[in-house]
């Protein structure tokens, strides 16, 4: 793989200084495309309303997922929040290979390929290479060179407070993807909101240059009473973080299971899950664990049908679900219906609930 630091590095350099020490990058050329031209013309800037409002797709595009199931939509920045070792550099270094074109899919769910990925493994980039080792091992170095950019180690700057920095950078190692690994050491402190703007300012800079932004983050220790993290103020640091990305996952488990917990916290269309997802640490890979069928609980449930409080108690493992889990499985059940998998039966008395079953098949 050719480093970002290999690119930038002026001619005249010694080879004993840092790759990323401030006088061995001449930023003069960088300096230059982050300066706004005078002669743009302001008024390209602005869209007509109509088109704006009007001229939107029924689902959004997706550069990972299909149809309403998007996990990362296309102009928006994707997040994967996860305590250390849960696997999220695992799964962005397989949203990597497909990006690359080297395989389809990713958790069962087709990935758009794209041109060229710039890495910034700033977190533990050893073991990020390690991790990577496992899954790119068997691919061609000639194409991962030509198609994967690195910049190991932290940044030359605080991405936060030079907010033009992220999208340059994208721009000088040609890359239409960049995945952040991680976002603690691209802004330094996180629980500011005036920091976490500056972050969103750089990503949206990045995302309006018309790059795909994915970025590993961290969760709290735990959310409410102790347990899983399950909402977006369980993501560690200021709100600007995850309010500025399109869609939020959560992972959750203890460093080194091989299975953990996935939540879509934030959703560009459809949420995706909660399931649970394997990964076998020794090909680098991760799959979904075989999960509830709704269509199986239905016909278990025989002439009563399968309310949505049922099938939330499957969906969510949860003894009470709440009223927004009740709500997301009645969506899931109505979703199967409009398909025309199950009927719904409106209750007959007051107070009682809708209940699904399947369509016979004549």
């Amino acid at each position: 793989m050719t480093t970002y630091h290999e690119q930038v590095r002026p001619q005249g350099d010694s080879p004993a200084a840092p790759p990323h020490a401030p006088d061995s990058i001449d930023w003069s050329d960088l300096d230059e495309k982050v300066q706004p031209d005078p002669a743009e013309d302001a008024s390209s800037l602005f869209k007509p309303g109509g088109s704006f409002f009007l001229d939107v797709p029924e689902n959004p595009s997706a550069v990972w997922g299909t149809g309403g199931d998007v996990l990362w939509a296309e102009g928006e920045a994707l997040l994967i929040a996860a305590p250390q070792g849960v696997g999220k550099t695992t799964l962005a270094h397989q949203l990597i290979r497909a990006r690359l074109g080297l395989q389809d899919t990713v958790l069962g769910y087709p990935v758009v390929p794209g041109s060229v990925v710039l890495l910034l493994a700033m977190d533990r980039p050893a073991q990020s290479r390690r991790a990577g080792h496992r899954i790119f091992a068997h691919d061609d170095p000639a194409y991962l060179n030509k198609h994967l950019v690195v910049w190991e180690g932290p940044p030359p700057f605080d991405l936060a407070k030079q907010t033009d920095i992220l999208a340059a950078m994208c721009e000088k190692a040609k890359a239409d993807t960049v995945i952040i690994d991680s976002v603690k050491d691209a802004a330094v402190g996180l629980s500011e909101d005036a920091v976490g703007a500056g972050w969103n300012r750089a990503r949206q800079k990045a995302l309006a240059a018309g790059v795909q932004v994915l970025e590993l983050h961290h969760n709290r220790k735990a959310g409410a009473n102790g347990g899983e993290p399950n909402t977006l103020s369980d993501v560690y640091g200021s709100v600007w973080i995850p309010s500025g990305a399109g869609s939020v996952i959560s992972l959750w488990g203890e460093a080194g299971d091989p299975v953990v917990r996935l939540r879509h916290l934030k959703q560009p269309m459809n949420e995706v899950g909660p399931f649970n997802i394997v990964h076998d640490h020794e090909r680098g890979t991760t799959s979904v664990e075989e999960s509830v069928d709704l269509y199986e609980l239905v016909r278990r449930s025989g002439p009563d049908g399968l309310t949505p409080l049922k099938a939330a108690e499957a969906l969510f493992e949860a003894k009470v679900p709440t009223r927004a889990q009740k709500e997301k499985a009645r969506r899931k059940l109505d979703k199967a219906v409009d398909q025309g998998l199950l009927t719904r039966m409106e209750p007959i008395f007051k107070g009682g609930s809708v209940s699904y079953y399947l369509v016979e098949q004549g």
